[in-house]
């Protein structure tokens, strides 16, 4: 290997790694207290409360990720599993999952916690997709994900397949 062809494969692998964040630099937590002013009569949190958080959460990951501003551009999917009740603690867990040129999915999990008791129920899971915004306010590239661990892997893949099925769909809607 000639040092000219050295010297380009070390600058392209340099380049990668400035313009890639592995995914544990979104990963963010966030705890909220669920008040009463958060719930219906029943004394279970709204969903537009809950989704409200997640969105909070999500575009801290997704800014984390980008560090550039973010907004949501589209909620992909959400699963209510169990309700949350007004004094329970909520555990919102957010990370990139994939970042294209200008967009990113994040991931959001919700656990619930009874401060009494300490047993925490997984309550909602959802995918929130977010843009980089420049400073005139146009989507702006951002660097691209890298996942580490196996679970990430496998949401990165999920999460490339659910992209290419949005982008199908769109180019249908067209049609």
């Amino acid at each position: 290997m000639t040092l000219e062809v050295a010297e380009r494969e070390s600058k392209t692998e340099e380049d990668k790694r400035l313009n890639s964040k592995l995914v544990s630099e979104s990963q963010t937590e966030v705890i909220q207290v669920v008040q009463p002013e958060d719930t219906n009569p029943m004394g279970v949190a709204f969903g537009g409360k809950v989704m409200q958080w997640m969105d909070l959460a999500g575009a801290v990951a997704a800014t984390r990720h980008a560090r550039r501003p973010v907004v949501t551009a589209s909620v992909d999917h959400l699963s209510f599993l169990a309700p949350i009740h007004v004094g329970d603690f909520v555990i919102i867990k957010a990370a990139v999952n994939y970042a294209g040129t200008t967009s990113m999915e994040v991931g959001v999990s919700i656990e619930s916690e009874d401060p009494q008791t300490g047993q925490r129920h997984h309550t909602l899971s959802g995918y929130l997709t977010f843009v980089a915004l420049d400073g005139r306010g146009k989507p702006t590239p951002i660097p691209k994900v890298v996942p580490t661990t196996e679970q990430e892997k496998q949401r990165y893949e999920e999460a490339r397949r659910r992209r290419q099925l949005k982008l199908q769909w769109r180019a249908e809607e067209l049609i």
